[in-house]
């Protein structure tokens, strides 16, 4: 086995990494991986003989391609880079569906393969299945389990994806999931009725063309692949491979390439050690493991290039205290040495500890802001995590930082729409403008509105100016009316400033209401770029709700494209459905914009998000250190992302130590990745009493306090953990 302990031999390409070779590289974060990886890009574009048209680079989320798409984009390589493939499976297996959906449509089970296949996001398949799953909620056959009508959607649509990813049939989930439980009975019942809405669904799906993820996947690798004519042509279109982070990839993601190695001139292959943070969306970290022997040759990278060797001794001295049951080389190359003495792992980190809460965000931001005004720290080099950001937690730490005049951005993929405040205003806004959707906002609704559009306008005022204009009859429309009809002193109040910009989007709102009803993606994006975006309205210089905005209109644009391939329905009933999917709990697909690292901003993220951006920084500051959230997986009790996996065998039940030993393999992996995207020091926020206001005694402040106990001296700001 090659190893490849130096930076420096990155800048030439090593020996190994030439056309006509088949590498499995593997090593630690931070160890030059993917940099060695566009590294070989760039080699195969400069050689003549080459095509860029023949070259896929597959990564598990496509936020992660986006080192191969910035290569490509600079200006040496932007003509030919066009031309090269940066996808994930999941789209590939999307675009060869489509591509050959007339060979197959009719041996995948579909109904009516002579029409065009309809192919849902994560949002639009919630609606669909939102529909089967209002009757079954409304037969209390799964009232013990006390889960919302989201929460069901999306673990059941897990289930289908697990199905799909891992390999096995959809209709044995519950089977799976039943002889790994052994608790209380009502479980496997809500197992059955679960089941009942995966089989419902995706009769559904076959009956009406609609492809979701799960059935994408599936046709793709049980009807496609298994097409000897369709399987070789795809297997013909490409010569050269680069597959990165294959530790996130899923099984189905591992299968297929090792179906497609034999057939490829060159092949990387790219392994992150100690990480698979996307188990609970299929990532198989064992799975990739079958991969090796599949190649001529495997490299290892054992040097971290990024951290310090304060912080890698650090996670040294943290992993030791977490019974993972495997250690990274870091840990095995430094067992001689102590690398927990005092002035070594105590010079790359800081604690402090504080009584309350607010005590907790108050130091985070005045020491953010010293680094930032003071030490002249880039903001873009601060990243601050916590288990779970909550909106208070949001709030709170970004309004402090504002005051002390640090930009700051926050980060939180996969949360419901309906929970981002700019999300709300905008869908207040367009119930204003479509009387015909029968749907009126609340005069809450309404104030917040005008309280997160209007720049300068606070809350109290924000409410006056909703009672004063905002006027609703029993069977009439809402109406809003002039600024200039409102009492003198009220006016003086509110100030005439904001008045001449709530004028200015009342203006707007009828001048669209007097024309035809458009899309919503349409009225969206027009609102946005019309009205909230100028001078004098607060999304002008919000990056976050322009981020929001532009999820929102995407997410508006892909359920009009889903629904308009199913039946008629008119653009005003469409964007009506729409509004009721988000207030039910859409959970809102990847958007690939809001991973960009452009923003010359603080980072506030929950830890895995930022694993998953796969960004170095100088700084961390860890919040919430008591946080059982650190280790603990999500509770989902319709799915089960170990056991439904390929490693769980047939009969095995799912205990309390397996509990115990994933918590602890989560945050030794946890540690590991995070620490090792440290450059310089970590900041870490103990709090006695949690923000719930409950005392908290989570594992990762277990560790620290042995951590901090083999320390002479620590001397924690503000008191002793």
């Amino acid at each position: 086995m090659t190893s490849l302990p130096s930076q420096p031999e990155l800048a030439d390409l090593p020996a190994w990494a030439v056309e006509g070779n088949k590498v499995f590289l593997h090593g630690p974060a931070a160890a030059g991986k993917t940099t060695l990886g566009v590294a070989r890009l760039h080699h195969l574009l400069n050689q003549r003989r080459v095509s860029a048209r023949r070259i896929l680079v597959l990564t598990p989320q496509r936020s992660l391609g986006r080192p191969y798409w910035n290569a490509l984009a600079a200006p040496a390589l932007a003509r030919s880079g066009s031309q090269v493939t940066v996808q994930t499976v999941g789209g590939l297996a999307r675009n060869q569906v489509e591509l050959y959906w007339p060979l197959i449509a009719g041996e995948a089970g579909f109904a009516h393969p002579d029409r065009e296949p309809v192919f849902l996001t994560l949002e639009t398949a919630q609606y669909y299945m939102a529909g089967l799953v209002r009757p079954l909620v409304n037969s209390g056959r799964l009232d013990a389990l006390s889960l919302s009508q989201a929460r069901i959607i999306s673990q059941v649509l897990d289930n289908l994806n697990k199905a799909a990813l891992v390999g096995f049939p959809h209709t044995d989930v519950a089977r799976r999931l039943k002889q790994a439980w052994q608790h209380d009975s009502a479980r496997p019942l809500a197992y059955e009725a679960a089941q009942e809405l995966v089989n419902d669904f995706r009769a559904f799906c076959l009956q009406n063309n609609l492809l979701d993820f799960s059935l994408q996947i599936e046709v793709f690798s049980r009807t496609l692949l298994a097409n000897d004519w369709c399987r070789t042509q795809l297997f013909r279109s490409y010569d050269h491979l680069i597959a990165d982070n294959l530790e996130e990839d899923t099984p189905v993601a591992h299968d297929l390439l090792q179906r497609w190695l034999p057939d490829l001139k060159s092949a990387l292959l790219i392994y992150d050690a100690d990480a698979g943070y996307r188990v609970f969306l299929g990532a198989d970290p064992d799975s990739a493991q079958r991969l090796p022997a599949a190649c001529a040759q495997q490299v290892a990278l054992v040097a971290n290039h990024v951290s310090s060797n304060d912080v890698q001794a650090l996670a040294v001295a943290l992993t030791r205290h977490v019974s993972a049951g495997r250690r990274p080389e870091i840990a095995a190359a430094a067992d001689a040495e102590t690398p927990t003495a005092d002035g070594v792992a105590r010079a790359a980190f800081d604690v402090a500890l504080r009584r309350f809460y607010p005590e907790m965000l108050d130091w985070t931001a005045d020491t953010i802001a010293h680094l930032v005004h003071v030490e002249q720290a880039p903001p873009n080099e601060i990243a601050v995590l916590a288990p779970f950001v909550s909106d208070s937690l949001r709030f709170s730490l970004m309004d402090r930082l504002a005051q002390r005049g640090v930009p700051a951005r926050s980060h939180r993929p996969s949360r419901e729409l309906r929970a981002e405040p700019a999300t709300r205003c905008l869908l207040t806004l367009a119930a204003l403008a479509h009387p015909g959707w029968l749907a009126p906002p609340l005069t809450a609704d309404v104030a917040q509105a005008f309280y997160l559009a209007l720049d300068g306008l606070d809350p109290v005022r924000a409410h006056l100016l909703t009672r004063i204009v905002y006027r609703t009859k029993a069977d009439e429309p809402p109406t809003l009316t002039s600024f200039d009809l409102i009492a003198g002193k009220a006016q003086e109040r509110i100030t005439y400033r904001l008045g001449q910009a709530y004028e200015q989007l009342r203006r707007w709102l009828l001048a669209y209401q007097a024309d035809e009803v458009q899309a919503l993606d349409h009225f969206l994006s027009r609102l946005f770029g019309e009205v909230l975006s100028q001078p004098g309205f607060r999304f002008h210089a919000d990056f976050d709700a322009g981020r929001i905005a532009a999820q929102l209109i995407e997410s508006a644009r892909k359920f009009r494209w889903a629904v308009t391939g199913v039946g008629q329905t008119s653009l005003l009933d469409m964007g009506r459905d729409y509004l009721g999917l988000v207030e039910s709990g859409l959970i809102g697909a990847l958007f690939v914009e809001g991973w960009q690292e452009d923003d010359d901003a603080v980072l506030l993220a929950p830890a895995y998000t930022f694993l998953m951006r796969n960004h170095a920084v100088q700084h961390q500051f860890w919040l919430d250190i008591g946080s059982a959230g650190w280790a603990e997986r999500l509770d989902q009790p319709l799915t089960h992302p170990y056991v439904l996996s390929r490693r769980w065998g047939e009969d095995q039940v799912w205990t309390d130590a397996d509990e115990m030993a994933t918590k602890q393999q989560n945050l030794y992996r946890l540690l590991l990745g995070m620490l090792r995207r440290c450059r310089t020091r970590v900041h870490l926020g103990i709090t006695q009493w949690g923000e719930q206001g409950f005392e908290q005694q989570g594992l990762l402040v277990q560790v620290l306090q042995r951590v901090l106990g083999q320390l002479e001296n620590p001397a924690p700001s503000g008191g002793k953990v």
